[in-house]
């Protein structure tokens, strides 16, 4: 039996148009269509309208302030007002691998109406040459213990209720050389409040 003998499917024409395309109805979700016709147009616009409407809203609600770069110097917090330091000291020592260590020790008061459990301090080391000055983002840890050494935790381990005044002690592995080696200015740019 060659091509032109074969037996012819169902119908007439054997589910072939005159070009010799077939004809047959498939279903595709539930929903006929003929042939190689896809999805009608209304129904991809819709999709593509959909799917942008989608995109935009994660862009939109996903978008961040960009944080600030850490050697910038930011304003004051809102709260920083109630917490007022003092009584600054600054001293050095030696770590185990032979560098060398600043600390500088103060207190602070919790003047305000909430408990505090962090804060963050920019500390700005200014120099005599005119030229930028070296500025340290740092969370502020509070003096846990003195004896027989001095060991500090964060703020959260122990929050500062209204009316506290606790010792602090900041530690920077490095100061510039240029420093000019005056008391530097401390910030705080961050709370965290109870």
């Amino acid at each position: 039996m060659n091509e032109q003998e074969q037996p012819t499917p169902s119908g007439p024409d054997g589910g072939r148009d005159a070009a010799g395309q077939s004809t047959k109805e498939t279903l595709t979700f539930g929903v006929p269509h003929e042939g190689r016709a896809g999805y009608p147009v209304l129904a991809w616009a819709a999709s593509a309208a959909i799917l942008i409407l989608i995109v935009g809203a994660v862009l939109y609600l996903g978008r961040k302030k960009p944080a600030p770069m850490p050697d910038t110097l930011q304003p004051a917090d809102a709260y920083a007002a109630s917490l007022p330091l003092s009584q600054f000291a600054m001293s050095e020592s030696e770590n185990l691998s032979g560098g060398k260590l600043t600390y500088l020790d103060g207190h602070v008061r919790n003047a305000g109406d909430r408990t505090v459990s962090g804060i963050t301090v920019q500390v700005v080391f200014q120099n005599d040459l005119a030229l930028t000055p070296q500025i340290d983002t740092v969370p502020l840890t509070l003096i846990r213990m003195k004896e027989p050494y001095i060991d500090t935790e964060p703020v959260a381990a122990a929050p500062l209720k209204p009316g506290d005044d606790r010792e602090f002690r900041l530690t920077f592995e490095s100061v510039p050389d240029n420093w000019n080696t005056q008391m530097p200015e401390v910030r705080i740019i961050g709370t965290e409040l109870q």
